[in-house]
């Protein structure tokens, strides 16, 4: 403990300014990708306390949430955004990456942030020496590596004080980057010629570059490393600043001329931008200042309304139900519980207490058939589930041999497993077991209609959309009281097979409803108004 107070005096002591010019340049920001969003929103505007400046449907995928965090105006060098790849398969750090995120706090701070790390039961390693300057460094919940570095002449114009962290121990901005690369000299080159940085110092494997505006980014020789793989825990990017438009089209120019594989220029509504990757593979993209991130909601408000991008493939309606949902620090929020499914729910803003669970067809998501309940049913809270089954790297509910012919060993451990989610969905969220409508569409559907018969007290009302019977053998299921809606295509091939399944029902004891639409396997508008009007006969 002595060691580490001699360590933060020694680092705090007065000393002379950089002598670094003000002139804009360096990072812009760094974009990263994480797999929870209330995890990540916990820890970078809770516990860190960065402002969350903005939040998009994404500009390459509409139906992906895209968070900024930054300062208090959402400044250009105090950007850190992530794109949100709910439960998505973790990537891989190696080269052709960044490897880890450096923010600029006051020296002075090391000690609070020690102490806030104990608080908050996060591990930390240090404070250490990384060129002069006190390090601690910490994990996000994604196990990106995040560094808290004294940087004395690094701060903010706009210190963000709304989160709970006084303002001197605020973080200020992004402090850097360390590029992964097996080309370090020419990595190096390429920062240097390009986007204005120049040498300053060497450690080891690590060469130091900074910009004039005294941010920095360390070109690490990861030679004999893995390469990277995206996905969550890694970085997509790292943005550096261009003072105008202009300077973007000569970097853009020069990038050409060059050889490098620069882009072609991109509206991202914040700001200007193109992409490169530099020899070592690691993406880099140039973003201008302006218009910034106060063009469409002010200062006072930032962060706290959902924006989409121009013409997005599906509209605003629809994307509030798919984008997963969050609650800021200290507000209510659904604490998710490790169940065998992964699942998601979304809560309207005016629930009505019903609850359905959702079950996608083949090739679907836990999010697939939230617009259409939605719609059909506005104050419902819906739980969204995902089959564990593949086939060529799509979700299933179970296997299946042929279009027509089913594993009968998988379409029961599957529906073993699935009944054990619900009792711990039931348990975990409270859930009323008689309230709950299943609606499954397809291969979910029919999983759905395999476990009335295997477990014939789970269910008590579904919707099944183009549904047929998979199991070979049904045994002996007294299904009285239990209400089923029946929509089948006219045109599906599937369709011919409706029958027997109602039939069946039907002679189980079921209450079956049934409906035939003019159209084939797909859903469509044409299923609303059905499971309205049968959802309205059930509250009567």
């Amino acid at each position: 403990m002595t060691f580490i107070i001699a360590l933060i005096l020694a680092f705090t002591s007065p000393s002379k300014p950089s002598g670094l010019c003000s002139m804009v340049s360096g990072i812009h920001h760094v974009t990263l990708i994480t797999r929870k969003v209330q995890a990540n929103v916990d820890f970078y505007a809770g516990f860190l306390g960065m402002r969350l400046v903005k939040q998009t449907a994404g500009f390459e995928d509409a139906t992906q949430l895209h968070l900024f965090y930054g300062d208090a105006k959402g400044s250009p060098g105090s950007l850190v955004t992530f794109l949100v790849w709910e439960d998505g398969s973790p990537g891989r750090v190696g080269h052709s990456q960044i490897g880890e995120l450096s923010l600029a706090i006051d020296p002075a701070s090391i000690g609070y942030w020690l102490t806030r790390c104990m608080s908050f039961g996060l591990r930390s390693e240090g404070p250490a020496d990384e060129f002069g300057e006190p390090v601690l460094r910490l994990k996000d919940p994604d196990n990106i590596i995040v560094k808290l570095a004294g940087a004395r002449d690094l701060k903010s114009s706009a210190v963000w004080d709304g989160a709970g962290v006084p303002v001197e121990h605020a973080v200020q901005r992004v402090r850097g980057v360390t590029m992964l690369t097996e080309t370090p000299a020419e990595s190096r080159d390429f920062v240097e010629r390009h986007f204005g940085y120049r040498f300053q110092a060497n450690r080891g494997n690590i060469d130091r570059l900074v910009s004039e505006s005294g941010d920095i980014v360390d070109i690490r020789n990861a030679q004999g490393f893995w390469s990277g793989a995206p996905g969550p825990g890694t970085a997509d990017h790292v943005a550096f600043r261009a003072t105008s438009e202009e300077q973007l089209h000569k970097v853009h120019d020069a990038l050409k001329e060059s050889g490098a594989s620069a882009t072609n220029l991109h509206d991202r509504k914040y700001f200007e931008s193109l992409y490169a990757r530099e020899p070592g593979g690691t993406l880099i993209e140039l973003a201008t200042d302006k218009p910034g991130m106060t063009v469409d909601e002010p200062q006072a408000t930032l962060g706290t309304k959902l924006f989409v991008p121009k013409d997005p493939i599906t509209d605003l309606k629809d994307l509030k139900v798919v984008l997963p949902q969050f609650s800021m620090p200290g507000e209510p929020r659904i604490n998710y519980r490790d169940l065998p499914f992964v699942h998601r729910f979304y809560t309207p803003p005016d629930p009505d207490g019903s609850v359905f669970v959702l079950l996608h067809g083949s090739g679907g998501n836990e999010t697939t058939l939230m617009p259409l309940l939605h719609e059909a049913a506005p104050r419902a809270t819906l739980l969204g589930v995902r089959g564990r089954a593949t086939e060529e790297g799509i979700p299933r509910w179970y296997k299946r041999i042929t279009p027509f012919s089913f594993d009968q060993d998988d379409i029961k451990s599957e529906a073993e497993a699935f009944a054990t989610f619900i009792e711990g969905a039931v348990s975990s969220y409270g859930l009323d077991p008689k309230k709950i409508v299943y609606v499954g569409y397809s291969n979910g559907a029919n999983l759905l209609n395999s476990l009335l018969y295997l477990h014939p007290n789970l269910v008590h009302k579904a919707v099944l959309l183009r549904s047929m019977p998979v199991l070979k053998t049904f045994p002996h299921a007294d299904l009285k009281g239990t209400d089923l809606l029946v929509i089948s295509g006219k045109t599906d091939a599937y369709g011919k097979y409706a029958s027997e399944l109602e039939a069946r029902l039907k002679q189980s004891g079921a209450t079956v409803d049934s409906d035939v639409i003019s159209g084939g396997h797909d859903l469509g508008d044409a299923d609303i108004p059905i499971i309205q009007k049968w959802l309205s006969q059930q509250s009567n």
